[in-house]
């Protein structure tokens, strides 16, 4: 599983590599977000999902199916979403409804079960978490990322956006703020969107390797993408119109981007703890 330092750290790109990467590898392989926070949704006559869960499915080469993403919230705003679950509308909810009323009752048996049916079909799942773990005002609600992880039996793979600053420091907290039960699904720390001289950031890998016992896998360079993005506070999104030509785009650009992370991180270590 895939978690971030925080929310566009860089989770849905490394999910999408990852997919291309292991189904280029022969591995029948999938995406899976329980839940997403989107407006850009990948829209057929008979569900729904977020788009970004649809181009991963694209790098992975498998059916894109609700399974994908379970739940999609679409924000209305004034703390209000509009909720699908399994692809299809359910109803308008308030964030405190849908926390203290929802997710720790259907919410999860949902994820459950599209989870296994996912876990059925495929050798891996690459699973996204959502924001960080580390928002302890809303971990007893968590259905995206450690109680996610746990039930799938996965290992975590935490990613930061060093372009921002203060990874080193954002990688440790988020450590000291998981739960302790969830520290040891930790096994790899990833570094996204670097400029400049990796030696320069060899030392702090060796010293953060001594603060958590837990090794850095890669740094992935800062790369211009030509894919779609998601709604963010970053982003300013297009919508798409998913013919076989922007299809065909998309894809050549996943075989750029897990070209690029295939040669920055270690793919094997992550191979092996798939199997």
């Amino acid at each position: 599983m895939i978690q971030g330092t925080s929310s566009g750290a860089g989770k849905t790109t490394l999910v999408a590599a990852l997919c291309r990467i292991f189904s280029d590898k022969g591995y029948r392989v999938a995406p899976f977000k329980s839940q997403n926070m989107s407006n850009f949704a990948y829209i057929t006559p008979d569900f729904e999902i977020s788009r970004a869960q649809a181009i991963q499915a694209i790098g992975a080469r498998c059916d894109i199916v609700s399974d994908l993403n379970p739940i999609l919230l679409k924000p209305l705003g004034n703390y209000y979403s509009m909720v699908y679950l399994n692809g299809k509308r359910y109803k308008k909810m308030h964030a405190k409804s849908y926390y203290e009323k929802f997710v720790n009752t259907d919410g999860i048996k949902i994820v459950s079960k599209s989870l296994k049916t996912l876990q059925k079909n495929y050798d891996f799942i690459i699973l996204e978490g959502a924001g960080s773990p580390a928002e302890i005002n809303l971990q007893k609600f968590d259905i995206a990322n450690m109680r996610v992880a746990k039930k799938a039996n996965a290992s975590v793979l935490l990613i930061s956006d060093i372009d921002k600053g203060g990874s080193f420091a954002s990688i440790i907290g988020t450590m000291s703020l998981i739960e302790q039960k969830y520290q040891k699904l930790v096994k790899g720390f990833i570094f996204n969107k670097f400029r400049g001289d990796i030696n320069v950031l060899k030392p702090g890998f060796q010293k953060l390797k001594n603060i958590t016992k837990i090794p850095v896998l890669g740094t992935i360079p800062m790369i211009s993408l030509n894919l779609p993005e998601e709604d963010s506070l970053n982003a300013k999104p297009k919508e798409i119109i998913w013919t076989k030509k922007n299809i065909l785009k998309i894809d050549n650009e996943l075989n750029n981007l897990a070209k690029i992370v295939e040669s920055n991180i270690d793919i094997k270590f992550i191979e092996n703890l798939l199997k």
